[in-house]
């Protein structure tokens, strides 16, 4: 039991070395947030790593989508929140998509550094609690844009059914989303907080627009 037990810490110890949607435990519980929607971006905040970071007014769209990651008490994750705004900015409704082990056990999570394990595509405990943002980054959409990147969110989600730690983990699955949109992505062996603030810094455009201020 000893020699399973210490083999068993090793691989967990591993897995927060290599793993895409590694534990959060040593970033400071701040959000870095980014949207390109100055009426409804929270204001201007003190990141982990002491940069101000704030919101650009841009147009908004009747549409959005929102790259997110969020601690939890072992492991990360990365995933999109998706929906529709009413006039003033404000969320109307909203769906989530992000590739997680279909289980709550740790076990999936400590195979799946070796061997691919079934998977879910949906909502997992806390993407929605704003308690658990560890970071965010929104882009409004047009009708056609929203339209169209909804239709390859499904799509991936009915294709998308095993999680594997160094191959295909959530960053693996939130990086082909953006990439439909013609976005360019990082690596997917970040931590979850910083493979979405660095995804917003790897991109520009009049519907992705952020502003990071000098260190404070």
């Amino acid at each position: 039991m000893t020699l399973y037990s210490g083999r068993l810490s090793v691989a967990v110890l591993f897995a927060v070395a290599v793993a895409g949607c590694a534990p959060d435990a040593a970033i400071k519980p701040n959000v870095v947030s980014y949207n390109n929607t100055g009426s409804v971006g929270a204001p201007p905040s003190t990141s982990a790593q002491g940069t101000t970071t704030r919101t650009l007014p841009q147009a908004q769209g009747p549409y959005y989508i929102e790259f997110r990651s969020r601690y939890a008490l072992s492991y990360g994750h990365t995933y999109v929140i998706f929906g529709r705004l009413d006039k003033s900015g404000r969320v109307l409704d909203r769906e989530v998509a992000g590739l997680h082990p279909a289980s709550n056990s740790a076990v999936p999570y400590v195979l799946g550094h070796y061997i691919p394990v079934p998977a879910e595509t949906g909502a997992s405990d806390g993407d929605l609690d704003d308690r658990y943002r560890s970071a965010s980054w929104r882009v409004t959409l047009s009708e056609a844009e929203y339209t169209k990147v909804v239709a390859f969110i499904h799509d991936l989600q009915k294709r998308s059914h095993y999680w594997q730690a160094t191959v295909y983990n959530c960053n693996a699955f939130v990086g082909e989303i953006a990439r439909s949109m013609g976005y360019k992505t990082p690596g997917i062996w970040l931590r979850p907080q910083q493979f979405v603030t660095r995804l917003r810094e790897m991109n520009g455009g009049p519907n992705a627009v952020g502003y990071t201020g000098p260190a404070g």
